[in-house]
């Protein structure tokens, strides 16, 4: 008997990668996967035509236009507009290909920027966003929101879940769009391999983050796969945040860098404190399995071997 399918939108980023990684882990699904240059995700029409042609059985939703606190300040129209786009053309196309199930994965920047901590699915649309990456939130939650939407309405079973932030294999490392743990592997590797006395950081560097390596992400999207009814969307997060100094200090130890590190109060630091509740999800069986100081380790062995086979992901 064969395998049912499972379309992964956004396979060749970090997230699709793992996704596909703990999908032949299972052997469970056959993947499906479609390159940009074959499907653009913003074209409903080509969207729908892949998804009638295919009919999978289940689509993981991992495709997004992402990037760090400059880029979503800079291009706040790309990142709406693609995001939006994208998330409409799926979850409609899911519904008139006769798609049983899609997991939208979203963002924990749809939550209000003064959120109680820590973040509780309920606290979505309490309050204000944070403005660096307002586009992007906004995108995300009329994702989430369609996707509950339909499953009142039609009853499908399309429900979502919102990550924090996502680090490890397969990264982007471009030195002004990146996130900050790969921008800082990549400054911190340079600044070691050149004898750089110190290493300047964003912000004050007392805004508190949560990490999740992108393989416990993987496999919460699988555990929640066979949930037969689960939350129309739930967090996912490591549970513990830490400073972005202390971030700094961990990553610049992973790297074995030994020089100073130095703040830039002039630059913006974002949201004071973003600590997602998980545990609505870990109610149902869940928990997270590589902890920080083990995921800095990976995702700098990972760097390590994209810089020295020249395929380090910079864009």
């Amino acid at each position: 008997m064969s395998k049912p399918s499972l379309f992964v939108a956004g396979h060749t980023g970090m997230v699709g990668s793992a996704l596909l990684r703990e999908m032949l882990r299972r052997r469970k699904f056959a993947p499906l996967t479609a390159t940009r240059d074959r499907l653009d995700l913003r074209d409903a029409s080509a969207t729908l035509a892949f998804l009638q042609q295919h009919r999978p059985e289940c689509v993981i939703f991992a495709a997004a236009k992402v990037g760090g606190i400059h880029a979503n300040s800079t291009y706040p129209a790309d990142f709406l507009y693609d995001n939006l786009a994208m998330a409409t053309s799926i979850v409609h196309g899911c519904h008139l290909a006769g798609v049983k199930r899609l997991l939208y994965l979203g963002s924990s920047c749809i939550y209000p920027k003064l959120a109680a901590q820590p973040i509780q699915e309920s606290a979505l649309l309490t309050g204000v966003l944070e403005p660096t990456n307002e586009a992007y939130a906004l995108a995300k939650i009329a994702g989430l929101k369609l996707c509950a939407a339909y499953r009142k309405q039609h009853g499908h079973l399309f429900h979502s879940a919102m990550p924090t932030n996502l680090y490890g294999r397969g990264d982007n490392y471009h030195p002004e769009n990146s996130h900050v743990i790969p921008g800082l592997l990549h400054r911190f590797h340079l600044a070691k391999e050149s004898g750089q006395p110190e290493v300047l950081i964003w912000g004050t560097g007392t805004p508190l983050r949560e990490f999740l390596y992108v393989d416990d992400l993987a496999s919460a999207c699988f555990h929640l796969l066979h949930l037969h009814d689960p939350p129309d969307w739930v967090n996912m997060g490591s549970g513990s945040d830490l400073s972005i100094f202390e971030l700094a200090q961990a990553v610049a130890k992973a790297v074995g860098y030994q020089g100073a590190i130095r703040t830039d109060p002039s630059k913006p630091d974002g949201t004071p404190r973003k600590l997602m509740d998980s545990s609505l999800l870990r109610s149902t069986g869940w928990a997270p399995a590589i902890g920080l100081e083990e995921g800095l380790a990976l995702a700098y062995a990972d760097y390590l071997a994209a810089w020295e086979a020249g395929n380090l992901r910079t864009i």
